[in-house]
């Protein structure tokens, strides 16, 4: 069995032999060079780790993996014009280096060059696997559907935000991993588990995000801390905050949260100091363990040998507790 920092340079290196050289260059560049500017490759990588649960050899899951990569780009392509960002990856977003026409039709290509890897999967799974990515795609579309809807309301619960995040962020995880466990020869019921690990270890992952973003260390983290508090983003610790205070402190709350951010420091400072008066990191912490508690019992039953089991175990730990 291959551990992950192998089975990266296998996707990588399927990735760079599928790079898209051809006409016309000014669809095909934006492409090139969204998928060319890093990320974490948790997606495929995790796809090939449930492959290989299964059996040795994952190169029958290159495409599918190509395939969720291409896609998970393809959504934070169009999700950089919504929130009309400028920086993807500490590099300049595509729709800021080239321009919002040429990102929107780039990333419609994507999608549909998603679809046309995955269709090189085997061929008595294309089926299976394409009901797969359609309803990963659905749940994304809703899931950035209701984020939207929480910038306007004053009423988002922390359920809904579990639901959102669930499938804004879950959703695609839990996906490529059932694909590749598929591919494997995984049995219905152990692909459901890895579907499930999957989707409580992508649960969890975003709530380590908001926790690093408000309390992690900018060496680390690779960007500075406080980005969720100056967008008013209502994440776990904020929703978490508003359930447990007096009063007054969230009405303090809620007006930070609803006012232009003029003064950057000075606002992450009072979020922070009434997260810490009502000890948020460490119920975050504690709700993000349950999360990891529950991916690790779908692990747990998952019927093969323990050995095989060993490098998606310690990902998911890496994943939960990186300081990144």
């Amino acid at each position: 069995m291959q551990n992950v920092d192998k089975l990266r340079t296998i996707f990588l290196q399927y990735l760079e032999e599928n790079c898209f050289d051809q006409a016309p260059q000014g669809l095909y560049e934006p492409v090139n060079y969204i998928l060319s500017i890093g990320g974490k490759r948790m997606r495929p990588v995790m796809l090939l780790l449930a492959c290989q649960m299964f059996k040795d050899e994952v190169n029958g899951a290159l495409p599918a993996a190509l395939a969720v990569e291409i896609f998970h780009n393809f959504t934070l392509l169009h999700d950089d014009i919504m929130d009309d960002a400028n920086l993807r990856r500490g590099k300049p977003t595509v729709h800021e280096k080239y321009d919002t026409n040429t990102a929107i039709l780039s990333g419609d290509v994507m999608m549909i060059y998603a679809y046309h890897y995955l269709s090189k999967s085997p061929n008595h799974l294309i089926v299976k696997l394409l009901n797969i990515l359609n309803r990963v795609a659905i749940g994304v579309c809703e899931g950035q559907q209701y984020d939207m809807n929480f910038e306007t309301s004053d009423t988002v619960t922390i359920l809904e935000y579990l639901h959102m995040i669930e499938y804004k962020t879950a959703v695609l995880l839990s996906g490529s991993m059932e694909m590749g466990a598929l591919i494997g020869g995984a049995s219905g019921e152990d692909a459901q588990h890895v579907a499930n690990f999957g989707r409580d270890i992508g649960i969890a992952f975003q709530l380590q995000d908001d926790i690093l973003d408000t309390f992690g260390d900018p060496e680390k983290f690779g960007k500075k801390v406080g980005g969720d508090i100056i967008q008013n983003k209502k994440t776990f610790l904020v929703l978490k905050t508003l359930e447990l205070a007096k009063l007054a402190d969230a009405e303090n709350l809620r007006a930070l949260m609803q006012t232009p951010t003029t003064n950057p420091s000075d606002k992450i400072q009072q979020v922070k100091a009434l997260f810490n008066q009502y000890n948020i990191r460490n119920i975050a912490e504690k709700k993000m363990d349950t999360y990891l508690s529950n991916a690790l019992a779908h692990l747990d039953a998952i019927k093969v040998v323990d050995d095989r089991k060993t490098e998606m175990r310690d990902l998911a730990h890496y994943l939960i507790k990186r300081e990144v």
